[in-house]
C-alpha cells in the first residue's frame, strides 16, 4: 500500500494516511489535490487521501468535483481531530507575529484567535507548507498553523498549542483507489435531477421509504449549465444490501443522470 497526500511532511492529510495505513505505511506527499488523482490514476500510488469537510470550516468543494472527474472508487474513510498550533522560527514571542501563513480552512478554523492577534493572514497551500516556507526562508515576525508534527519536522518552535476556535475541530477524509472492504457499509452517489417540483423530495425518499439512514447531502453547480446541480449523497448502507439496490434502481427513475462513487467502511469514532 501507497498512499498519496496533498500537501508536506506534517500534513494533516499524511496524519490521516497514517491513521488509515498504519505508522509504517509508504507516503507520497503531492502539491495538489489534482496531483493526488493522478497519482492514484497513474500508478505511483494504490491509494490517495483528500478531506471532504470539516467541522468548522465546512466541504473542501474542489474534491467533490475531482471525485467526479476521475474513475477512482471511494473505499474508506478517517476522521482526523485537528488541533493547530501556531509555531515560529526559534525565539520568536506572540507578540512578535505580524503575519501567519497557513491554508485558507486552517484560517477560517482560527479566524476569531487570529484577529484577536492582530496579524495579517496568509493563504498558502498547505498547512505544513505554511512551516516549511517560515524554515526554509527564516521568516521572523511570521508564524504557521499547522500541526505539532510539522513544527518537529521544520525545525519550528510552537508559541501555542490547540488555537482552533472551536474544541471539536474534526476532518473527514476519503479514501481512494483500491477495493472494497468486505465490512463495508456506506455508499456515496451522485445524480442530477429535472427542475421540476418536488423532485429532490422524491429522490431522497426512496432511501427513507427503507430506513436507510442519510449521513450527508451536498450540492454543487453543474459546470457548463448554469443554475443545475448535482447532489452527492451519503447512505449507511452498503451498494449490494438489497434494500440499497432498491432504492437506487429507484433513484434512476427520477434521476436525469445517477453514478455510485463507493462503497466503503465508515470510521467509526472511539468511545471517549
Amino acid at each position: 500500500m501507497k498512499l498519496a497526500y496533498q500537501g508536506e511532511p506534517g500534513a494533516y492529510s499524511e496524519a490521516a494516511a497514517l491513521v488509515y495505513g498504519g505508522p509504517g505505511v509508504e507516503t507520497l506527499p503531492c502539491k495538489a489535490f489534482d496531483d493526488v488523482f493522478e497519482a492514484v490514476v497513474q500508478g505511483r500510488a494504490t491509494h490517495g487521501v483528500v478531506p471532504l469537510e470539516n467541522s468548522v470550516g465546512g466541504t473542501i468543494h474542489r474534491n467533490y468535483d475531482l471525485l467526479l472527474d476521475h474513475d477512482l472508487p471511494i473505499t474508506g474513510e478517517v476522521e482526523l481531530d485537528v488541533a493547530h498550533c501556531l509555531q515560529a522560527l526559534p525565539g520568536t514571542a506572540i507578540a512578535d507575529v505580524k503575519v501567519v501563513y497557513s491554508h485558507p480552512q486552517a484560517i477560517a478554523q482560527c479566524e476569531k484567535y487570529l484577529r484577536s492577534l492582530g496579524v495579517q493572514m496568509e493563504a498558502v497551500y498547505d498547512t505544513a507548507g505554511g512551516a516549511k516556507l517560515i524554515a526554509e526562508q527564516q521568516l521572523k515576525g511570521a508564524a504557521a498553523l499547522a500541526s505539532r508534527r510539522a513544527a518537529t519536522v521544520f525545525g519550528l518552535e510552537v508559541l501555542q498549542d490547540a488555537v482552533q476556535d472551536y474544541a471539536f475541530n474534526v476532518t473527514r477524509f476519503a479514501i481512494i483507489g483500491g477495493e472494497t472492504s468486505a465490512d463495508a457499509n456506506k455508499t456515496t452517489v451522485v445524480f442530477t435531477l429535472p427542475s421540476t417540483p418536488g423532485a429532490l423530495f422524491k429522490a431522497l425518499s426512496v432511501f427513507a421509504l427503507r430506513d436507510i439512514n442519510l449521513t450527508k447531502l451536498e450540492s454543487r453547480p453543474l459546470r457548463g449549465k448554469p443554475w443545475e446541480y448535482l447532489f452527492y449523497v451519503e447512505v449507511d448502507a452498503r451498494r449490494d444490501d438489497p434494500a440499497c439496490e432498491r432504492a437506487l434502481a429507484h433513484l434512476a427513475e427520477y434521476a436525469k443522470w445517477m453514478r455510485v462513487l463507493g462503497t466503503y467502511k465508515g470510521f467509526v469514532r472511539p468511545a471517549a
